[in-house]
């Protein structure tokens, strides 16, 4: 059913980014691109990097409620030209505004992943979803005004549509900005990138992150500054954790190492437990996404000589700095990090009993927790 397909573009738990009123965090972002607009420096490619979560795909509809919302500058008329902008905030009763909320802003094109032919959402951008950009830079080109297109994200794209998309780049449509969105920059040719200019965004510290996180309407029950830490400044990493209880498993992950040497199994069963039966797939994904978090945590821990700050649950430095006191240890825990990831990941992907490949991860940091000397 297609009411069951995913949004490509939107955090599940969070509104989609056209209907994000406030950025959080992202000052300096938001400050070099109105910059580049007033000194008439407006490149037509734009590459918005950045960890995941951190407000890229909002920052890309802000710039394009503003390009679209504010009128070119010009010296004539009776009074000279307008002062510069010096925010990119539009009303949100602006016509623009509200016909893009609408979804109905005949200058914004947006490119995402769509549905194949069996009705399901595809792995990535096909060279279809670029060509389609044509059909929309012929029809909007009668009115003069100006053009903007979101590639979110752009990493998605196949080879065919990324060599699509180099040749807009190559030749850009006049009066059009386009807006790739990239959480791996790497990962995109590097005639893409060279043909782009970039806007870094970073990750949020806890302030901002909360008052993201109370814009979005998420829960935000348990320990905020434990979820900052979780969630390394990301605010979509920080919904996925409050919507699938994900402080409460990393809580009990770190009460299972407090339990090394003498192993909790049944706190360890009970862990695994959870990651079976039915609708368990996405807690399963997290777990071994905090396994990972916490592998990566002891080997810092061991590097720096003390606990990364803040904790990420109570107790958690102690028992870092416990299992994980100096370079000897940092060594084992990550090379621990590297073959316990790719264990996991390769037996989720080949369905592996999500129960006992928990199970296995467990024994393995307790076979690594033992191995000091």
């Amino acid at each position: 059913m297609t009411d069951e397909i995913p949004i490509p573009d939107k955090v599940e738990g969070a509104p989609h980014p056209r209907e994000t009123p406030v950025l959080y965090g992202q000052g300096a972002a938001e400050r070099a691109f109105l910059t580049a607009y007033t000194s008439d420096r407006l490149h037509h490619g734009w590459l918005l990097t950045g960890p995941r979560g951190v407000g890229k795909a909002t920052l890309a509809w802000r710039i394009a409620r503003f390009l679209l919302a504010t009128p070119a500058v010009s010296d004539d008329g009776l009074f000279g030209a307008p002062p510069p902008p010096e925010t990119i905030d539009i009303d949100p009763e602006h016509p623009v505004a509200r016909r893009m909320l609408a979804g109905a802003e005949p200058g914004l094109a947006t490119v995402t992943r769509t549905v194949n032919d069996k009705g399901r959402l595809r792995d990535e951008i096909v060279v279809e979803d670029i060509r389609r950009l044509g059909r929309f830079f012929g029809l909007s080109a009668a009115d003069g005004g100006r053009r903007v297109v979101i590639v979110d994200s752009a990493d998605e794209m196949n080879v065919s549509a990324a060599n699509a998309l180099l040749k807009m780049l190559e030749e850009p449509p006049a009066r059009t900005t386009l807006l790739l969105i990239s959480h791996q920059p790497s990962r995109l040719l590097p005639t893409i990138r060279s043909r782009c200019r970039t806007l870094r965004l970073t990750p949020l510290d806890p302030d901002d992150l909360q008052s993201a996180l109370i814009q979005t309407g998420c829960d935000l029950a348990g320990d905020p500054i434990h979820l900052a830490a979780l969630a390394a400044g990301s605010v979509g990493d920080a919904i996925r954790l409050a919507t699938l209880g994900g402080l409460g498993m990393y809580s009990e992950l770190v009460a299972i190492l407090a339990s090394l040497p003498r192993l909790d199994r049944q706190r360890a069963l009970k862990l695994a437990e959870a990651t079976t039966g039915r609708g368990a797939a996405e807690r399963f994904d997290l777990t071994l996404n905090l396994f990972d978090i916490l592998l990566t945590r002891l080997a810092r821990t061991g590097a720096a000589g003390s606990p990364p700050q803040p904790e990420a649950a109570s107790g958690e430095a102690e028992t870092l700095a416990r299992l994980s006191p100096d370079q000897d240890a940092a060594r084992r825990w990550a090379e621990a990090a590297a073959t316990i990831t790719g264990r996991m990941r390769h037996g989720q992907a080949v369905n592996l009993d999500p129960a006992a490949l928990v199970l296995d991860t467990v024994f393995r940091i307790e076979q690594t927790a033992g191995q000091r000397t």
